[in-house]
């Protein structure tokens, strides 16, 4: 999603944006981000406005020629986007593949993101700089990260390899490669037949073909569902990321703030209030920041309440798993110490994970992405001496072991050599929010994709779902694929038609006369398709385009009588109203 994020294909995973650009090539800073001159080279036409907001405007406007636009697209001496970027989903140059970007994006996005480069950077594509103790610079994108060094691309395609032993400093910026205004080297015609190309590149119908589990239309219901502000326009939020009740106090939910490092408190009233209830430091820009909370079962008795963390510490991405403890009004954090359980070291400043339930069993689940680079090339979501790419399943209630946190007994893996007994799944690739059904307590995830599909997965126990030897039902690498190894395939999966960066929900039991009874309900963050589906067996049955929400759908949340709300990335949080439409 991206999560610029979900964040991207999100989000935060996500905070997704299409990050058009043309990367520099990977060679000392002296030569980083300059095009070369025959690519800079003005044409000899003299009409070419030079301010960004009258290519828009004429873009906007006017009607492009694609086959015009796709000679420009291919054209070196000009542009050189296909030096980064490739068209037919198989990826592996510096910039983001573009294969159905005018599935995943509108004629509105695809203008800014060639117009302000760096305003919105798919997730995985950002800077990285690194500086060599013999005083040598290196950028591009980050291809390869693992305890032996870094591999940075440029727009060659040229891999460039530093050894960790070499490395001074390694930071990610949050500026893309792309120099701004090479649109400039076009005139404003040139530049509507180049947006008029991006916006023709769709999935292919005969590459949308219906499977079970990944239909190739997903009906609209005649009368879609109903969203509805739940707060006051002054008490918006900036970036929030998750949104729950507040266990023991009626009334109130606590909504966590993504960059800004804070968690509030929103009670209901009358009259209505927002009031802070820790402020974590920082703030934070794009995918770094908090990512998700959970209170205790026991938390109007113990006070204890858990979140996550995403830090970038010199150069080294991390992510931490925090217990805190409230003040006993049970609205403010008491002010002691927070206490760290569990730290990660990541790949990369991607996929990250984040998200927290406790199950009916008194555990902790929490959702670990794998933590990129993108398609995960070290393998982490099949490696079962990492965290990464794994559902854990915590027992935080003891400690054993040197750790804070003790392993629950009956977690798959334990006692497996060179397994970490933490895992309870594998095979995940960015599991942006699950949840577990109140009745069957069946643990459902929306997984976020690479290139190609999105998807949702019931968790099961033990279980493998693939990732990166399958994304979706489709096989994507061989590289991890090992034999007599069982691959679950995903509940559903969608293409870039429906959207770019799946959020995960809850499945509706509030109202058992309702039609929505049953109904697993769950949005892409990009699109803002709002999807409900039915399933039996772990098979698809039934799946509906339910709603379309204003904003970019980050979180779900779920009171304690079953009501659902919706988190829109904006600021805004919404209850939804299910009573004047029909699952059918």
């Amino acid at each position: 999603m991206s999560q610029a994020w979900r964040i991207n294909n999100t989000g935060p995973s996500r905070w997704i944006a299409m990050g058009i650009w043309a990367a520099a090539t990977v060679v000392p800073v002296v030569a980083l981000g300059q095009a070369p001159a025959a690519e800079a080279k003005a044409p000899a036409k003299s009409t070419r406005p030079r301010a960004g907001p009258s290519y828009q405007a004429f873009a906007m406007a006017h009607q492009g020629d694609a086959s015009r636009g796709r000679e420009l697209f291919f054209d070196d001496r000009r542009l050189g986007c296909s030096r980064c970027h490739t068209v037919d989903a198989k990826g592996g140059k510096a910039g983001p593949d573009l294969f159905a970007v005018g599935d995943k994006f509108g004629r509105r996005d695809i203008v800014e993101s060639i117009l302000t480069p760096s305003a919105n950077i798919a997730v995985g594509y950002s800077t990285t700089i690194v500086e060599t103790k013999a005083g040598a610079v290196y950028d591009g994108v980050l291809k390869e990260a693992s305890p032996d060094g870094v591999g940075l691309m440029g727009m060659d395609g040229r891999l460039v390899r530093v050894a960790a032993a070499d490395i001074r400093r390694r930071r990610t910026t949050d500026v893309s490669l792309m120099p701004q205004g090479l649109h400039t080297a076009l005139t404003v015609q040139e530049f509507a037949d180049l947006v008029e190309y991006l916006a023709s590149l769709k999935v292919p119908d005969t590459a949308a073909a219906s499977r079970a589990g990944m239909p190739g239309v997903i009906p609209e219901l005649p009368t879609p569902m109903s969203l509805r502000p739940i707060h006051k326009p002054e008490h918006r939020f900036v970036h929030p990321v998750w949104f729950g009740p507040v266990p023991g106090v009626a009334g109130a939910f606590a909504v966590v703030e993504h960059e800004s490092g804070r968690i509030w408190i929103l009670r209901e009233g009358p009259p209505q209030e927002k009031s802070p209830f820790l402020d974590t430091g920082k703030f934070m820009t794009g995918t770094r920041g908090l990512l998700g909370m959970v209170f205790h079962p026991g938390y109007a008795a113990n006070r204890r309440y858990f979140f996550v963390k995403h830090l970038n510490e010199d150069g080294h991405f991390v992510t931490i798993l925090f217990e805190g403890e409230a003040a006993p009004d049970l609205l403010k954090d008491s002010g002691r110490p927070l206490k760290p359980l569990l730290r990660l070291q990541e790949s990369s400043n991607v996929h990250y994970g984040g998200g927290l339930q406790f199950g009916p069993d008194g555990f902790l689940y929490v959702g670990m992405g794998d933590s990129g680079p993108q398609g995960d090339p070290n393998g982490n979501a099949q490696n079962m001496s990492l965290l990464l790419g794994k559902m854990l399943r915590l027992d935080v209630d003891h400690a054993e072991g040197g750790k804070p946190y003790a392993v629950p007994t009956d977690n798959p893996f334990v006692s497996r050599p060179g397994v970490r007994p933490e895992i309870w799944a594998a095979g995940l690739r960015e599991p942006w929010r699950f949840s577990f059904d109140a009745v069957t307590h069946d643990l459902w995830a929306g997984d976020v994709g690479q290139d190609l599909f999105e998807e949702v997965d019931v968790i099961r126990k033990g279980a493998n779902y693939g990732w990166n030897v399958y994304e979706g039902f489709e096989p994507y690498s061989n590289k991890r694929r090992r034999d007599g190894k069982i691959y679950v395939p995903p509940v559903f999966a969608y293409g870039r038609k429906y959207g770019v960066s799946v959020t995960g929900g809850y499945v509706y039991r509030a109202d058992p006369a309702s039609s929505f009874y049953g109904v697993y309900v769950f949005a892409d963050y990009e699109s803002r398709r709002i999807f409900g589906l039915t399933a039996e067996d772990g098979v698809l049955k039934k799946v509906r385009q339910i709603g379309r929400s204003p904003q970019r759908v980050v979180s779900f949340g779920c009171d304690e009588r079953g009501a659902m709300y919706l988190v829109g990335y904006e600021g805004t949080l919404y209850q939804m109203d299910f009573t004047g439409s029909r699952f059918e």
